[in-house]
């Protein structure tokens, strides 16, 4: 039986909240980092590779510390920010910025497989019938990649919803503002006869998680049988 208490249903939202956010917000930059990366032609392409998949072999806690450092009140971005009174560290877009950096790496190469796939003799032709490259990419690459880029959103969605090292590092574990799913699990563990209470908010997120994920492979599934 799953017991909940009301600032876990908070905690709950507000996973949701963070996850969808940092999803939404990831996707056109993803998007276009993922048509960078396979159709472009420059010196330095591999470097560009590894920053992008770097939050997936650095531990979160890394991760949270950097951009701590860059969006923190004396971080190089933070203070510019602050010049227009907006906060990052401590705050719901802290978290959802968190999410988003720690995730980014899963949707982008979700996107650039499905790129990959799609047949480039296409473009050649819209380019020789006339069509610029943005043309190009609207009307046949975006399209037939549509798949890829929803499998993408969803395992990146999954992932946000399961982020604890990066988020506690620039957004603090605050019930209520902060406090995601992995958050509130990690008080409870730290609380004497929270074991019961702990166990019930892992169950909701493997819940979560697995639906996620059973759409994310349907998406790929369907778009291997288009191919």
């Amino acid at each position: 039986m799953v017991f909940l208490q009301p600032g876990d249903m908070s905690a709950i939202l507000l996973s949701l909240k963070v996850a969808t956010a940092a999803t939404l917000v990831a996707t056109p930059i993803g998007i276009a980092v993922a048509w960078f990366l396979v159709y472009g032609r420059f010196p330095g392409k591999t470097l560009v590779e590894g920053v992008v998949n770097l939050p997936l072999v650095l531990p979160p806690v890394v991760v949270g510390y950097f951009l701590l450092l860059l969006f923190g009140k004396n971080g190089w971005i933070g203070s510019i920010l602050l010049k227009f009174n907006i906060q990052i560290i401590f705050t719901l877009s802290g978290a959802i910025l968190a999410s988003a950096v720690v995730g980014f790496p899963l949707l982008v190469r979700s996107i650039r497989l499905g790129m990959e796939a799609v047949d480039h003799s296409y473009h050649h032709a819209a380019r020789t019938l006339g069509a610029n490259v943005w043309d190009a990419f609207f009307t046949i690459t975006l399209p037939l990649s549509l798949r890829a880029v929803f499998a993408g959103m969803t395992l990146m969605f999954a992932r946000s919803l399961g982020e604890f090292g990066a988020t506690i590092i620039l957004a603090g574990n605050i019930p209520g503002r902060t406090q995601t799913i992995p958050l509130a699990i990690y008080d409870y563990t730290s609380t004497p006869g929270g074991d019961r209470m702990a166990l019930s908010l892992c169950l909701v997120s493997i819940f979560f998680s697995f639906v996620v994920l059973l759409i994310s492979n349907a998406a790929a599934g369907r778009s291997m049988e288009r191919r």
